[in-house]
C-alpha cells in the first residue's frame, strides 16, 4: 500500500495549481488523468485583466495576476520551459462611440491601471482598423498545453502520476480513502467537464461549452501584439497566430467541426486583408458556471472529498487563486469566498 496525503483526479490548470500549492506545503500526493479533457491544452491561454466586450473588469483580476505570474515564473524554472509571453492586447475600435466608451471606462478606479488612454493608430495595411485601437497593460499569453506536457511528464518522472480512468466504484470512503493500492486522507476532483460522469459531484451546476480554436500561416501579418476584435487574433511566432474562439453549448464532443472553422473565418475575415493559411484547428469543452465563479469545495456527505472545477474562459488566471483557497480551507480550516463556495447553490 502507497499512502500519501492526497489523490487528486484530473491534470488540467486546476489540477497542476493544486499540486503546485501541495509541494509548497511538503504534502505527499498522487494525480490520476486520462487524457479525455482537452479544455486547458486547447486553451488560448490568455491573461486579460479587462472584459473587453463590455469594458469592465474581470473578477478579481488584480489579485489573481499578483498571485499567478509569480507562479508561472517558478514554473518556467522548476520545468526549464518558457511559458509566459507578456504581450500587449489591443482592442479593435469599430466606432468613436467605441473610443469614447473606453475613455469612460479608463476614468474607473477597477480599470485605470489596465488600459492606456492613448488612442495607437493603426500602420498595419493587413489589418482593418480606421478607427485605432485601445491597449491594455498587464496582458500576456501562457503556454498552457507545453505547461501540461512538461508538468505531466515531470509527474511521471517522480512516480506521481498514473495515466488511466479514475474508476469512482474502486475508491472506499472512510475516514482514510482508499483507491486501490493508495491510501490517502483527501481526494481532489479536477476533473473539468469529466466531472459530469462523477457520482459524487455529478450535480454541481456545471454548464459545457465547447470551444474551437484555429492556428493560421500569415507571413505578411508581421503582429506582435494579441488583437481583439470579432475574434482574437494571437501570435504565437514563426507568423503562427491562433485565432479564438467559438461557443457551442449543444456538441459536447472534442470533435472540430467545420461550422466552427467557417464561423472563425468569417468573422476573422472582416478585419484581417492579408493572405494566410489555416494550419490546424482544435476543440475542447470548458467547464463554465450561470455565474461566471468556479465551483470549489467539500461534498455534503464525505468530508475528505472536494471539487475544484468550474475555470471557464480565464483559468490561467483563477486557478492559482482557487487553487491556493481550496488548500487553506482544508488544511487551515479558512473559509472560501461565497462567490466560489459550491454551497451557494444549495
Amino acid at each position: 500500500m502507497k499512502n500519501v496525503d492526497y489523490i487528486i483526479v484530473g491534470s488540467g490548470l486546476a489540477g497542476i495549481h493544486f499540486c503546485e500549492q501541495l509541494q509548497a506545503n511538503n504534502k505527499t500526493f498522487m494525480v490520476f488523468d486520462n487524457q479525455s479533457q482537452h479544455s486547458s491544452v486547447v486553451a488560448a491561454g490568455l491573461y486579460n485583466p479587462v472584459v473587453l466586450k463590455r469594458f469592465t473588469s474581470v473578477w478579481k483580476s488584480k489579485e489573481q495576476l499578483q498571485l499567478a505570474l509569480p507562479i508561472y515564473n517558478k514554473l518556467e524554472k522548476d520545468l526549464n520551459i518558457t511559458l509566459d509571453y507578456k504581450t500587449p492586447v489591443y482592442r479593435r475600435f469599430s466606432s468613436v462611440e467605441e473610443q469614447n466608451d473606453w475613455f469612460t471606462a479608463s476614468d474607473k478606479t477597477a480599470l485605470s491601471e489596465y488600459l492606456s488612454i492613448e488612442i495607437i493608430k493603426n500602420n498595419n495595411s493587413a489589418i482593418d482598423a480606421n478607427f485605432g485601437f485601445g491597449k491594455v497593460l498587464e496582458t500576456g499569453r501562457i503556454d498552457t498545453k507545453l505547461l501540461i506536457e512538461s508538468y505531466k511528464k515531470q509527474l511521471l518522472e517522480r512516480n506521481q502520476l498514473v495515466e488511466e480512468d479514475f474508476n469512482y466504484e474502486d475508491l472506499i470512503v472512510k475516514k482514510e480513502l482508499q483507491y486501490k493500492d493508495i491510501t490517502a486522507r483527501h481526494i481532489v476532483f479536477a476533473e473539468g467537464f469529466g466531472v459530469k460522469k462523477n457520482p459524487f459531484f455529478k450535480d454541481i451546476p456545471l454548464k459545457e461549452v465547447k470551444g474551437e480554436l484555429l492556428t493560421i500561416h500569415a507571413p505578411d501579418l508581421k503582429m506582435d501584439y494579441i488583437l481583439k476584435s470579432s475574434v482574437f487574433l494571437i501570435p504565437i511566432g514563426n507568423d503562427l497566430y491562433t485565432i479564438g474562439a467559438t461557443y457551442n453549448w449543444n456538441d459536447k464532443t472534442n470533435n472540430i467541426t467545420a461550422k466552427g472553422k467557417e464561423e472563425l473565418l468569417k468573422k476573422l475575415k472582416t478585419f484581417l486583408k492579408c493572405d494566410f493559411k489555416v494550419v490546424s484547428q482544435v476543440a475542447g469543452i470548458r467547464p463554465t458556471v450561470t455565474d461566471r465563479r468556479p465551483l470549489v469545495g467539500k461534498h455534503e456527505i464525505h468530508k475528505n472529498m472536494y471539487v475544484l472545477n468550474g475555470l471557464g474562459t480565464r483559468g490561467v488566471m483563477i486557478a492559482p487563486y482557487v487553487a491556493k483557497q481550496l488548500y487553506h480551507f482544508i488544511e487551515s480550516n479558512k473559509d472560501l469566498e461565497t462567490e466560489i463556495d459550491i454551497s451557494r447553490f444549495k
